[in-house]
């Protein structure tokens, strides 16, 4: 068959700091004998029509839940065949279905073939679904499919599948309910050998730190490698000043870390039952810091307990501490979490599905806060971002860090702060699904 693969962009327009979708590259490699062809929304101007195309398949986020349907229309109309997947699809099958021909529910492997199969014979079933306690030995992906497309020059790899944590506000335990499963490692070093050598690689893993035995066996295998990444992970790792040895020797240079709030309440409520203070992520910062590791933080604005006070506080704390990079996000009730669950339950959601309303704007809560209002949660975080991004906080944050980093390092800090500068207001009040 003719398989043409889609990635949508959250809307009709083109971006310059796309990375590559490894679930993308997992499609191609689990359809052998077919030809595949790929478009990624965010880089490519998609056909109005595909004549040659005996398959469509859209990878779908509730960002791009509205983009998504739109294009499938189109191409059903044209009479294709289309078939959706992706976090968004297995959570909200029933809306996927009034857009697809099938739908793919979880992990693509071993489901992805039987739809293939079945479409050959003119059988296609509504309703696939990958099993998610399927060994990740033997992970395959075709990094082929990304070529000609300009990319962010970093490589992109992946660990584990699922996070230990069950945050209030995340789908991915819900996603991965049977908990975290790793790759062997020696199947790691292998695809590792297989990138550029000198290019920066990003674990794209929930939470890196899937178990110590597992993550004391990827560091053993790392270290000799002498490569430079990055990665998610969670706070508990920093506080172990022997992991943290471990991780710099074996070449982190940068982790994302979640701390999401200052409030004890807020975490509590969040689901991160730990206890944490702004000291104490202070000292946790500057024991990465001594390690020449940068520090990629994010926080989330709209618990209860938030106040435009919380807003500004939180930018203080990310700014005096010199972050490499942040994000202040804006609370989102997306399909999946108990945040959902529990905010639709009490009646606060003001658009309910607000990845398909028209009067939903990005950067707008799409439920009511408790200790603000609408316009007061929208208008902080956006001051955040703006504060936190303009040069002089740049030039401070980066010129003057307390992180040991070398200067590849924090060239990557410098131009994302440079990108994130000129993009902050791109999104803002953008309605999803539409044309720049």
């Amino acid at each position: 068959m003719n398989i043409v693969l889609i990635y949508p962009n959250m809307g009709d327009y083109r971006t310059k700091d796309a990375m590559t979708p490894l679930a993308i590259g997992i499609l191609a490699a689990l359809s052998p004998g077919h030809r595949v062809t790929f478009y990624d929304d965010r880089l490519d101007n998609i056909p109005e029509s595909l004549p040659d195309a005996d398959l469509i398949a859209i990878s779908v986020e509730t960002f791009t839940a509205q983009r998504s349907y739109q294009l499938a229309d189109r191409f059903r109309r044209q009479g294709k065949t289309v078939v959706m997947g992706g976090c968004h699809v297995t959570f909200m099958p029933d809306e996927a279905l009034q857009h697809a021909d099938s739908v793919l529910l979880g992990d693509a492997e071993g489901a992805w073939e039987q739809m293939l199969a079945d479409c050959e014979q003119n059988a296609l079933k509504p309703r696939y679904r990958g099993a998610h306690d399927r060994p990740l030995a033997g992970y395959r992906l075709d990094r082929t499919i990304f070529e000609g497309k300009r990319y962010v020059p970093v490589s992109l790899v992946q660990f584990s599948r699922g996070c230990r944590f069950a945050c209030d506000f995340c789908s991915i335990h819900a996603f991965y309910p049977e908990g975290v499963r790793t790759r062997p490692v020696d199947e790691m070093r292998d695809e590792i050998l297989s990138l550029p050598a000198k290019r920066f690689l990003i674990f794209v893993d929930d939470n890196l730190f899937a178990g110590k035995r597992a993550l004391n066996e990827l560091l053993a295998m790392l270290t000799p490698l002498k490569r430079r990444w990055g990665c998610q992970i969670s706070i508990d790792i920093a506080r172990n000043e022997e992991m943290l040895d471990k991780l710099a020797a074996a070449g982190c240079c940068f982790v994302l870390i979640g701390f999401e709030s200052l409030n004890e309440t807020t975490l509590r409520r969040m689901g991160k039952s730990r206890s944490h203070t702004a000291d104490d992520y202070a000292a946790v910062l500057a024991a990465l810091y001594r390690r020449g590791i940068c520090v990629y933080g994010t926080f989330i604005f709209g618990y209860d307990e938030d106040t435009p006070e919380t807003i500004r506080s939180t930018l203080a704390f990310a700014e005096s501490n010199k972050l490499a990079i942040a994000n202040f996000n804006l609370l989102i009730p997306t399909p999946g979490t108990a945040l959902y669950a529990r905010l639709e339950a009490e009646g606060r959601l003001i658009y309910p599905a607000w990845w398909l309303d028209p009067d939903f704007r990005y950067g707008e809560p799409a439920f009511r806060p408790g200790g603000m209002s609408t316009a007061e949660l929208a208008a902080g975080c956006f001051y955040a971002r703006t504060r936190f991004y303009r040069y002089a906080s740049v030039i401070r944050r980066l010129c003057r860090s307390g992180s040991r980093s070398g200067w590849r390092t924090l060239l990557v800090a410098w131009l994302y702060n440079i990108a994130s500068h000129r993009d902050i207001a791109r999104k803002q009040g953008k309605r999803p699904g539409e044309k720049e």
